[in-house]
């Protein structure tokens, strides 16, 4: 260590660094050579480093960027990709794309194991290999399907907005159906049992369109997110066909529940049931293992934690009309 330091302490590169130490008052100057041993310090890094039992490497989010566009060239052929595709060339230019995918799937799988893993014997390393291209190639016996949900997404978003000129439009251009082609592709990943994989591939939809959808959510045909910024649906969510949400919708849980010695309990259903041809306008939210029935209609900025029946209409209250002269009564 003190020799990957030591070029830093000569004279003429003496840097100085201002630490602020927020309970402390003054910041205290301390010397490059100072800030790096105190960052060494196993005291300082034990809960945020990583290093994994057998030295493999962590999932690349540059190379599941790679995975997605490929895999979007492949469902959308013509739009994504190599946009000069033919009848007769697609068979090639499917068959590159999925050979690709195949490869660089089955290794961001296994290193996705590989950041869990706590064994310290090596012997189950093959067999995770093994398991990973098997998954690799379930997955990709699924696109079909995946493509036939997707047809449908784009579908209802070209007819849910009049602004829409052609079902091309909403594939190119639309938020929502890049956030669904990530979740769905990340959803049968996550049925699959593939570890870490599918929550990168969710969050990288996620940073691009502030369309936040778990992988673990259940959502059924015919889904459209209009405008879609700053939407959240949770883990255990249940979604049905021809269900419609605005931007800002909320599908969230209560608080969470405590087991005896304080942690939360994971694993148990805690956010909303929508039901088929469901409504909910922007800025909704929607709390806790609560069914919305079907047909109903969910108004903006309505706050819920219980259970809405089917074709009901929830709205906010009218707002009182009234004259305030120089700030009075507000």
């Amino acid at each position: 260590m003190a020799d990957l330091i030591a070029p830093l302490a000569r004279p003429e590169a003496s840097a100085v660094v201002e630490m602020t130490d927020h309970h402390a008052g003054e910041p205290e100057p301390l010397s490059l050579e100072e800030v790096a041993e105190r960052l060494c310090d196993p005291a300082s890094y034990t809960t945020v480093y990583h290093r994994p039992l057998h030295d493999q490497p962590m999932p690349a989010v540059k190379v599941l960027r790679e995975v997605m566009e490929r895999l979007r060239a492949v469902l959308f052929p013509g739009y994504f990709g190599n946009s000069d595709i033919t009848p007769e060339s697609m068979r090639f230019h499917v068959g590159a794309n999925l050979d690709a995918v195949s490869r660089l799937l089955a290794d961001q799988i296994r290193r996705g194991y590989c950041f869990f893993c706590d064994r310290e014997q090596v012997e189950g390393c093959q067999a995770c290999e093994d398991r990973a291209k098997n998954l690799a190639g379930r997955f990709l016996a699924a696109l079909p399907r995946i493509r036939s949900y997707l047809a449908d997404d784009v579908q209802a978003a070209f007819e849910g907005d009049p602004a829409a000129r052609s079902p091309g439009e909403t594939i190119f251009c639309y938020p929502s159906i890049t956030a669904m082609t990530h979740y769905r592709v990340a959803h049968e990943l996550h049925h699959l049992g593939v570890e870490l994989i599918p929550r990168i591939i969710t969050e990288m939809a996620h940073s691009a369109t502030g369309i936040d959808i778990h992988p673990g959510a259940e959502i059924g045909r015919r889904f459209f997110i209009d405008h879609g910024t700053g939407t959240v649906i949770g883990e255990t969510c249940v979604i049905g066909d021809n269900v419609r949400l605005y931007q800002g919708v909320t599908l969230g849980a209560k608080s969470f529940p405590k087991d005896a010695s304080g942690n939360i309990i994971k694993g148990i259903a805690r956010h909303p049931v929508v039901e088929d041809e469901v409504t909910i306008y922007s800025g909704a939210t929607i709390l806790g293992r609560v069914t919305i029935g079907r047909g109903a209609v969910v108004g903006g900025n309505v706050w819920l934690t219980r259970d809405v029946p089917a074709g009901a209409r929830v709205l906010q209250g009218r707002a009182r009309e009234g004259v305030f002269e120089y700030g009075a009564g507000i």
